[in-house]
């Protein structure tokens, strides 16, 4: 019999729990009592010797998961955002839980797998995705910046890969899942009730070896020559200009791209990855992005860009500085600055977790796919 709340269904189902994030409609968009929620199945589960593996998925047909509930974030950084900043300390407490979780934690990560989606999933130890993944970090398209542990999932993916995503808010499909490093597997769709009916009964990793396959080809491979090349420059004006000198017209579409996003945002994330490249561990990149995130609420390009996305839907976004020359050094510097409510401090209480990261086991797909 399903527990927990009308959005978030739980169940157990012989060694399985299961974990259905159920907004349907807004592709499960996670609210604040939704992260809790979640949390607390896993902090039950992890003590109870009756549930073998846990397994995240998404209600409807629509997605694992868009993100967090933006909208929500638009009307509370109009009042002054200490919601916003209470939910995102709960959500990346939840991520930082998900990667060091001692049991194996198995995302089904169909459909749409965007932002905060991306957090509930890609940190577990078995990631799969399907045909109709479409995983995305598309924060600077509303004048933010990557979070949940984006910019350290992306920072290590190969070459300047996860510079492209994180920049361009790029929706990729499974193949380039895998490559990048946000997933593991490739099921395909209609392997998957045959999938979950095993995760009851077998461990995880005997599960996917049933059901696993070569993904279809990706897209990012075949461009990493242009991509490299043009995101080592060290500025994002400099990126631009060499996507626009590349000669290939995906990288003169990309550039076209960049320019309609928050400049601020292009900027502040850059410099978040990069930063987060030089840490060691995922708390200290929540750490580092809660105070962007924070310091978002305090400029204007967040409150606008959700308006012209979500909002009125005019998707004609006023971004303040307009151009990427007029966001300042100082300006960037400012979003890394320590919150006025202090900051979050995940890294300092990891030590005790560390011991347990990797304890389930990544995933081990004979099939699966990537470069």
């Amino acid at each position: 019999m399903p527990t927990g709340s009308p959005d978030v269904l739980l169940r157990t189902e012989g060694r399985a729990g299961f974990i259905t994030l159920n907004r349907p409609r807004a592709i499960n968009a996670l609210t604040h009592a939704m992260v809790l929620a979640v949390d607390d199945a896993l902090s039950r589960w992890e003590r109870d010797p009756a549930v073998t593996t846990v397994v995240i998925e998404g209600a409807g047909e629509r997605g694992l998961c868009a993100g967090g509930d933006i909208r929500a974030i638009h009307d509370d950084a109009r009042a002054g955002g200490s919601a916003s900043a209470a939910f995102w300390q709960d959500e990346y407490r939840l991520n930082a839980r998900i990667s060091h979780y001692p049991k194996p934690y198995v995302a089904l990560m169909d459909g749409i797998v965007m932002g905060g989606g991306v957090g509930v999933s890609a940190h577990g130890s078995v990631r799969v995705v399907t045909e109709r993944s479409r995983v995305a970090m598309p924060e600077t398209g509303i004048g933010f910046v990557p979070d949940v542990g984006g910019t350290y999932l992306l920072g290590r993916a190969p070459g300047e890969l996860g510079t492209h995503l994180a920049l361009t808010g790029g929706q990729i499909g499974a193949a380039d899942a895998v490559l990048t490093g946000l997933a593991d597997c490739f099921v395909p769709a209609a392997e998957l009730p045959a999938l979950i009916h095993d995760l009851k009964d077998v461990p995880a990793d005997l599960a996917l070896t049933r059901h696993a396959a070569a993904p279809p080809p990706g897209v990012l491979a075949e461009q990493r020559e242009w991509i490299d090349a043009c995101y080592t420059a060290p500025t994002a004006e400099e990126i631009v200009e060499r996507l626009f000198d590349a000669g290939v017209p995906a990288a003169k579409e990309t550039a076209e791209t960049l320019l309609a996003k928050s400049p601020t945002a292009l900027k502040v994330t850059l410099a978040t990855l990069r930063r987060s490249r030089a840490l060691a561990t995922l708390e200290e990149a929540l750490d580092l992005e809660y105070r962007v995130s924070c310091a978002a609420l305090t400029g204007p390009d967040l409150v606008e860009g959700i308006r012209a996305q979500v909002v009125d839907k005019d998707r004609n976004p006023r971004w303040t500085p307009a151009t990427l020359p007029e966001v300042t050094d100082a300006e960037v510097a400012r979003w890394f600055a320590a919150p006025a409510g202090g900051d979050l401090g995940l890294a300092a209480g990891a030590a005790g977790a560390a011991g347990a990261a990797g304890a389930a086991g990544a995933a081990d797909c004979g099939a699966r796919g990537g470069a």
